[in-house]
């Protein structure tokens, strides 16, 4: 490869983690494909609990690359913390991040190096392709379709190189995104506002549906604060901008009023009132129940647990959007060094 297109074309990777056992797959898939190798490999462990370094952390799926493989403990930072100390390790131009449950394509590297190839000064970002498998055979749950959505997403960082210039511009992953959620969208943004452009690759990286709980989408609903704090930052036309589903917000706070409505009428003895009441929450959850069931398998275990969580999901939506709206009330942009620049009257937060 010639010196010029070398440089063009040079990457590290950062991969966070938690120690979850798709990591290997993730990091064996990466050295078994073809293509130019990376700088350096950075593997963020964000683990909560205190460990020996490489502890527990399969860097041998790694093959060849794993010389090339470092081992950084961030101890339960989050995703957009473990990222920011995984960028601002690399020394390559440009850093390829991976989410620890993906796994890239036969030829990802060399698709990889064709796209950062191709991109041009103005391009910040190459976003990769993903493809999400679903079961054969029957419809798939409320759970896989949710996880579906990836495949549509702009900027996930499941698959997502950025350059290291534009990271260091803007700061980096603003650290008060605790989730791995809309932290991507918010990165993005920033970006575009700073005028850099962001295009979508060739690379295909593939990501499995994570098994999960019954409950799940109940631990989802804690996305609903961060929705809170991209409308703080971004304004009201975040959505449209990044191409993001608005979701229910506004009928799960019908609801959950209808409901507590009912509640409060019943305790004051107005009867006919708390029935009308009732009745506008009924219809309203059955409305929601139906609509994840319709789609789905309709079988007895995925029927009952719609039925479960479409009952709790609204009040605990509206819960975590009023507490991210009153917690973010006063939140300031992330600047360029990685913190919040004070806003109007010194109410900035910080990280």
């Amino acid at each position: 490869m010639s010196a010029p297109h070398r440089a063009a074309t040079d990457y590290s990777v950062v991969i966070p983690t938690v120690g979850r056992p798709c990591l290997a797959d993730c990091l064996r898939a990466l050295g078994e494909s073809l293509g130019p190798e990376p700088r350096e490999i950075v593997v963020v462990d964000d683990r909560p609990q205190p460990r020996p370094l490489r502890d527990g952390l399969p860097l041998g799926a790694l093959g060849p690359l794993r010389e090339r493989a470092t081992v950084v403990q961030t101890g339960g930072r989050g995703p957009a913390g473990a990222r920011n100390v995984g960028w601002r390790l690399v020394t390559a131009p440009w850093v390829a991040f991976l989410d620890d449950d993906v796994r890239v394509g036969a030829r990802w590297r060399e698709s990889l190096a064709r796209d950062l190839a191709e991109a041009d000064p103005t391009v910040a970002g190459v976003q990769g392709v993903l493809d999400v498998p679903l079961p054969t055979g029957r419809r798939p749950t409320d759970w896989e379709r949710n996880t579906a959505g990836l495949a549509r997403a702009q900027w996930a960082t499941a698959d997502m190189a950025y350059r290291t210039e534009a990271l260091k511009a803007v700061g980096g992953f603003d650290e008060r995104f605790p989730r791995a959620f809309r932290e991507d969208a918010d990165l993005a943004l920033r970006i575009l506002d700073d005028g850099w452009r962001i295009r979508r690759g060739s690379r295909l990286t593939t990501h499995p549906v994570r098994p999960a709980d019954r409950w799940v989408s109940l631990r989802t609903q804690r996305g609903n604060a961060d929705d809170a704090l991209m409308l703080r930052l971004h304004g009201p036309a975040w959505w449209r901008r990044a191409a993001a589903p608005r979701g229910r917000i506004r009928r799960h706070a019908a609801v959950t009023a209808a409901g507590a409505a009912a509640l409060a009428l019943a305790a004051a003895g107005r009867r006919w009132s708390a029935v009308l009441a009732g009745a506008g929450w009924l219809l309203g959850t059955a409305e929601f129940a139906w609509a994840r069931i319709a789609p789905g398998p309709r079988d007895r275990e995925e029927v009952a647990t719609m039925l479960a969580t479409s009952v709790l999901i609204p009040p605990l939506a509206v819960w975590h959007r009023a507490a991210g709206t009153l917690r973010h009330r006063h939140a300031s942009p992330w600047d360029a060094d990685g913190a919040t620049a004070p806003a109007a009257g010194g109410g900035g937060v910080g990280p």
